[in-house]
């Protein structure tokens, strides 16, 4: 029997999250430090209220973050310019440069990803990804919007 083009994104997923724990073994860098970084590195220096918005966490789970990455040396606390009450994270030296080989390893990576696709097929590729992205969101939208209805998208995850 052919896999469901559910277990073949599911395969994704998981080999990226394999790439991802095997790249930052022995780090400290957990996923989501690692996910507040990128958006460091994106945005620039950020208020921890701004990071936590962007991380789709709580105030307090950023705080703990942001505590471990400065503990790390990865990011650390500056007065804001404008506001003596709110405090800027900011990426160190180091990481910067850490962000900047990650970024050219995404990009290199996505460029023999698209490699992997013959020329011909590359735009039908891309349509039909951005189709999947675009059900699958509706999807947990909906189910967000209507806890006590089946969650489509999170009870075929779990299968």
């Amino acid at each position: 029997m052919e896999p469901l083009l559910l277990d073949r994104l599911l395969q994704i997923a998981d080999l990226f999250q394999r790439d991802m724990a095997r790249a930052f073994d022995g780090t400290g860098l957990t996923q989501a430090r690692v996910h507040l970084l990128w958006v460091l590195a994106h945005s620039g220096p950020s208020t921890q209220q701004s990071l936590a918005v962007a991380c789709d966490v709580s105030p307090r789970n950023i705080t703990g973050l942001v505590d471990g990455l400065t503990a790390s040396g990865h990011v650390r606390r500056t007065p804001h310019p404008t506001d003596r009450r709110a405090v800027l994270v900011e990426l160190t030296e180091t990481t910067t440069a850490m962000m900047e080989r990650m970024q050219r390893d995404h990009v290199e990576l996505n460029e023999n990803l698209i490699a992997a696709i013959a020329p011909a097929d590359r735009a039908a590729f891309e349509r039909g990804l951005d189709s999947v992205i675009a059900k699958l969101a509706a999807l947990v939208d909906e189910a967000a919007a209507s806890p006590a209805a089946p969650a489509a998208a999170s009870s075929e995850r779990r299968s």
